[in-house]
């Protein structure tokens, strides 16, 4: 195979639909016998850097794969709008345009997954990326803390909506999950589902401030049956974010619902995936534990800010053999 069918074969970036989840009536004997064994986990998920890799041609493949599944994000308390406008921009042209036509895909119009934005930024990141194809994602519901009533959860929800949102990131009341309360964490969700209307939803467990990888994966099962459209680990304001344990575990859940229901629920890791080599790692462990399927825009995403810097690098490395540094890289 050809370094240029190498690379395409893997990164190319059509949109493709898939059925959303409506989700099922409530039904504690779904999860009430899970228990996760967290060694056997960790074991696991040690295995993911170790046992598999790609190099090469092979390996540029594997990177513009992972920028087509980037939600671009941008979540400071300094937030203006030339920050999100710059930001559209490289989510429009993630990659320098000499970087593509040295490794002879600049046809494939690559671009991020969504641009992930606070709900009063909207209008400009929708704005920006008109014409793009590129959705805009909000974070809703008292993000981060969601230490806010379920009613101005759903009015959050709603007006995100109205303002030209597709994809609404919620947060979920973690005391469901510490008192182990799963019909009141279910009805949660699906109010804020039927808030979302046609816009999709991914549901943030924030799973650094869930004790144990039974709750993680219980909380995993409750969201599925509430409606989500994805599930995600974190915000990324948490002290503990997205890890390759966490991850097992949550797309364990997801190819679980999935031979229950038939309904493929995507999967979000947030929150500390900033190197490529750790972006392969999650790439990796999606194909071995939920295929080629999973493997596209509209059922994996990363929730990252800097991460496609790296990544540029990384690109920029194979072609010239030389690393670059990260001023050559346009804001990301």
């Amino acid at each position: 195979m050809t370094k240029n069918k190498s690379i395409d074969a893997l990164s190319h970036n059509q949109p493709i639909v898939h059925e959303r989840n409506a989700g099922v009536p409530f039904d504690a004997s779904w999860f009430e016998q899970i228990k996760i064994n967290k060694s056997a986990v960790e074991r696991r998920a040690a295995t993911i850097g170790t046992r598999r890799s790609v190099k090469k041609e092979y390996q540029a493949a594997w990177l513009l794969k992972a920028i087509s599944c980037i939600d671009l994000t941008t979540l400071a308390g300094d937030d203006t709008k030339g920050n999100v406008i710059r930001l559209c921009a490289k989510a429009r042209k993630p990659v320098r345009v000499d970087i593509l036509e040295a490794l002879g895909v600049a046809d494939l119009k690559l671009t991020t997954g969504a641009v992930c934005v606070y709900h009063n930024l909207i209008p400009y990141a929708v704005e920006a990326l008109q014409g793009s194809g590129i959705p805009v994602a909000a974070v809703s519901t008292g993000f981060p803390a969601g230490q806010i009533s379920l009613a101005q959860k759903l009015k959050e929800i709603e007006a995100s909506v109205a303002a030209g949102a597709k994809e609404i990131d919620i947060v979920i009341s973690r005391a469901h999950v510490l008192n182990s309360d799963w019909k009141a964490l279910y009805d949660e969700i699906a109010a804020c589902r039927q808030a979302c209307g046609e816009a999709h939803m991914k549901t943030i467990l924030a799973t650094g401030e869930i004790p144990t990888l039974t709750k993680v994966a219980k909380a995993s099962m409750v969201a599925m049956m509430a409606g989500s459209d994805f599930i995600k680990t974190s915000t990324g304001k948490e002290s503990v974010n997205a890890t390759l344990p966490v991850t097992l575990v949550m797309v364990r859940m997801i190819r679980t619902y999935y031979e229950l229901t038939g309904i493929k629920v995507g999967y979000k890791p947030a929150g500390g995936i900033s190197k490529a080599k750790d972006a392969l790692n999650y790439l990796i462990l999606i194909k071995e534990e939920l295929g080629n399927d999973w493997l596209e825009p509209n059922l994996f995403r990363f929730g990252a800010s800097s991460l496609l810097s790296d990544i540029e690098r990384q690109l920029e490395h194979y072609v010239t053999g030389r690393y670059s540094a990260d001023y050559r890289h346009p804001i990301s």
